[in-house]
Parts: C-alpha cells; structure tokens; sequence
C-alpha cells in the first residue's frame, strides 16, 4: 500500500531522469536564447527536456514567462506579466521552421490580463507557422480563456490541428492544486471545441498523485470522453519546490498501466500514461499512433 511522502522524500527509481545533453539539445537551448524564446520545457523543470530536446521537439510558451495565477503545483512563475510581444508568433514561427519541425506544441501562461486571455496571439502564431512551416503538425495547448466563447472561437478559426486543455486533477482538488481555475469550466471548454470545431481534436491531461483516488479520476475520464476528447497524458506529480503543493504519493507504473488499459476501453483514441509523461510528451506521434491504437 502507497504511505504518504513529502515532495523531497527519496524519489522511486523509475523516476529519475538523465540530465539534458546532447548536440540537439544544445542547439534548441541555443537557439531559444538568441531568440529569447520561453518554452515550458525550462520554464515548467519538465523531467522529460533532454529526451525531448534531442528527439528535436520541444513546446513553446509564448505570452511571457509570467503567469497571472498561482496554482499550487506549477513551477511558472507568477506576478504581473510584461506587455504583448507583437513579434512574438514571428519568432516562435521561425524558430519552428529552422528546427524543421513535424510537430510543433504551443501553450502558454494564463494572462487574465488580456481581454480575450491572449487567443489572438494563438491565432496569429498558428498564421505565422502556415507561412513559415507550412507542413508542420500544429497543437495548442491553451489556458480556460475564463470561458469566453469568443476568445475559443478566434483560436479555432485559425485552424490549429489539435487543441488541447488540461484538467489536471479531480474535481476535489482543485481549490487547492487549481486556484483561479474551475473545473466544469474546464471542461465547457473541451465540450464547446467539439460543439463548434468537431474536425479538430481535442486533448488533455491529468496529473496524479495528488491526493486523488483510482475512482475519482475513472469519473473524470468518463467525463472527458463524453465532451468528445481523443487524446489523454497522465503523469506524476512532482512538486517543484517545498512551498508547492505536496506530492501524495508516487503512482507505481504498474497503476499508469492500468489506468492506461481502463481509459482505452472507455474510448479514448490514444493514451500516454506513465510517471513521466507530460503533455507533450511523444506529442509528435499520438495523433498518427491513434489510428492504430489498440483497443483493449
């Protein structure tokens, strides 16, 4: 049975990662620096950077590096954001075409700031990637837009290839993992891109080891695969600092299979379940994987 642990209690061993290395790996770092380009890779300690980089893919966040909430399981920092960068789907673009990229995955920070929660610089870089990467796989990974159907729209419009929005945890946990954020809101979101865009597939994800129990997130999956979602990551949790929420548990990978065989059975297309998968994760092959994903 699981016991509780603290988030600088010795991590398992199927979570440790290599540090980043590697030719491919210095090139997309080097090129985000001259660039000044943000990418959630860094931004957010994601485990997997140096698998990613060096497989050539990498998910940039454009809006800053500055996020106007405070959810208690990020490592984005938060406070008051910079002004737009107009330039911003420009660069993102070029960078994308000079890594010849298949797949490019595109998220953000959440600026409550902005009237429309920043949809128009989503869908001037899904424009700008058109141009400048015309063969290029494009996938946004976006904020709730505090529901505002017209911000959903304007990003639709622009005609990305899969839109994603992660739910993160159970319905339970989210006043504290999730502040600022509601869950049925979340899920409107998925519902309503199915409702006006259902040729664009949606995606999301969960994080566990929260808190949460094996039924509550079954719930949430039954949830997800009604409001039309195809794709789904489930991963660990890993608390970035001590003032950040607690991890729980640690999910064994047998339990990720498990929940990876149930979700497939409910539906979904295609499903990336283990302790470190991340949103992005082997996001350049789900969407053709899904074709031949098995059905279990």
């Amino acid at each position: 049975m699981d016991t509780m642990t603290s988030p600088y209690s010795r991590k398992p061993d199927w979570l440790k990662v290599r540090l980043p290395q590697g030719p491919q790996w210095a090139r997309i770092d080097r090129l985000h620096r001259e660039q000044g380009l943000h990418s959630v890779c860094r931004s957010a300690a994601c485990p997997n950077l140096g698998e990613c980089w060096n497989r050539g893919t990498a998910t940039f966040m454009i809006l800053g590096n500055t996020c106007t909430r405070r959810c208690a399981f990020c490592n984005v920092q938060d406070g008051i954001p910079q002004p737009v960068d107009e330039l911003e789907p420009q660069k993102v673009a070029g960078a994308v075409a000079t890594l010849q990229l298949k797949h490019a995955v595109i998220t953000s920070v959440t600026r409550d700031d902005l009237p429309d929660g920043g949809a128009e610089q989503f869908a001037a870089l899904v424009r700008a990637l058109r141009l400048e990467a015309p063969s290029c796989r494009i996938e946004l990974l976006i904020p709730d837009l505090l529901g505002k159907l017209e911000a959903l729209e304007a990003i639709l419009n622009s005609g990305p290839d899969i839109l994603g929005h992660n739910l993160e945890t159970v319905p339970r946990l989210y006043a504290q993992a999730r502040q600022g954020a509601d869950f049925n809101r979340s899920l409107q979101l998925l519902r309503d891109v199915q409702r006006l865009a259902p040729q664009i597939p949606t995606k999301s994800g969960l994080m566990l080891g929260l808190g949460e129990t094996y039924d509550e997130i079954i719930e949430v999956l039954h949830q997800l695969h009604a409001g039309g979602v195809s794709f789904l990551t489930l991963g660990q949790y890993l608390a970035p600092t001590r003032s950040h929420h607690p991890v729980h548990r640690y999910v064994p990978p047998e339990e990720f299979n498990d929940l990876r065989r149930d979700a497939l059975r409910i539906g979904f297309a295609h499903v990336e379940s283990g302790p470190l998968v991340r949103s992005s994760y082997h996001a350049e092959q789900q969407f053709e994987e899904s074709r031949h994903a098995p059905k279990l």
